[in-house]
């Protein structure tokens, strides 16, 4: 099969290509050429931006891709100009999505009113009322909208398309670090990591990116696809708790976690904002029944790969989000009692 993705050299695009590329299929990244991946020697590059798709048309025709797979369309936008491009030339689009679509995100950083949504979440869950979730944040991401990209994907006849929507993906190639906070405690021989209460009950699907990527080849080249809505992630969503105690035997850290109220944490760990009533839990039973999708890699290897990437690309990080004094004075008042 020939496939076309947009992006492709960053986090999950390299995984992705390399799957889709040993299954046998011909491929070609659609990328800027800002970031260069190590990738098969047969996956063609097109350089080219994405809101200037139509200078790169005689390159697509030529291409005929039977499936184009959209790695990271933010905006209406940006899902318009995929559609304009491959319409008429390819027979499927494929876009990535996020459970950022679901109302339960508007409950969790409190832009939709009323209690927290039951989950787990199908692809039938309601979606947010409030459209452009970062408008105004100064984010430059005013006019993002994963709901508005799955709309303008979903709704071309001649194009079919297929919508993916991802967890918090983790591990190597993870260019927002997330396991760098947790992580650098435990390097640093820290005795104990301190959560608040809420998070640490809180539940949110996580997938490594290589499953990730597998579910994405998946649903790009099996028919049966097409239409189809799926959630993507692990079938088991974590408390924070239990993840940064999972995150901790894979990293040989001999440390406990410690859940407080929030008064009692010192104030460079105060969460960010939000309503940690509110999971955000994906049900995957979907794309696990009609495409045979199934993890290949056991957690804790998937943490262990994550781990060693990131120890070995580890941002600098800011002094005061290392209060390591305030922490110990914590933990020595908790002792005392």
């Amino acid at each position: 099969m020939r496939l076309l993705l947009i992006g492709g050299t960053r986090f999950i695009g390299p995984p992705l290509v390399r799957q889709l590329v040993e299954l046998g299929h011909d491929v070609t990244v659609l990328h800027r050429g800002e970031t260069e991946a190590a990738l098969p020697t047969s996956v063609r590059h097109l350089h080219g931006a994405r809101h200037r798709l139509d200078e790169l048309a005689s390159d697509i025709a030529r291409l005929a891709p039977e499936v184009v797979v959209d790695i990271a369309p933010l905006t209406e936008a940006d899902a318009g100009a995929a559609v304009e491009a491959f319409r008429g030339v390819a027979r499927r689009l494929v876009a990535l999505s996020s459970m950022d679509v679901y109302r339960a995100r508007g409950r969790f950083h409190g832009s939709e009113p009323g209690s927290p949504e039951a989950v787990p979440l199908t692809e039938d869950a309601l979606l947010r009322e409030r459209l452009y979730p970062y408008r105004g944040e100064g984010r430059g991401l005013d006019d993002y909208d994963k709901i508005l990209v799955e709309r303008v994907a979903m709704a071309q006849p001649d194009l079919p398309g297929t919508i993916l929507r991802l967890p918090m993906v983790y591990g190597p190639g993870d260019y927002q670090h997330r396991l760098f906070l947790e992580l650098k405690r435990m390097d640093d021989g820290r005795p104990a990591i301190l959560l608040a209460e809420d998070v640490a009950r809180w539940r949110w699907t996580r997938g490594y990116v290589e499953d990730v990527a597998r579910a994405v080849a998946l649903a790009a080249t099996d028919e049966r696809a097409v239409g189809r809505t799926y959630n993507v992630g692990e079938p088991e969503a974590l408390t924070y708790a239990a993840w940064v105690e999972a995150l901790g035997r894979a990293a040989g850290w001999q440390g406990r976690v410690v859940a407080l109220p929030r008064e009692r944490l010192p104030a460079h760990l105060a969460p960010p904002g939000g309503d940690y009533a509110q999971d955000l839990v994906a049900d995957t039973t979907r794309i696990r029944e009609e495409l045979s999708y199934a993890e290949r890699l056991p957690r804790d290897d998937a943490l262990r790969r994550a781990i060693e990437w990131e120890r070995a690309n580890r941002p600098t990080g800011k002094p005061e989000w290392f209060d390591y004094a305030a922490e110990d004075a914590t933990l020595a008042s908790l002792d005392a009692r």
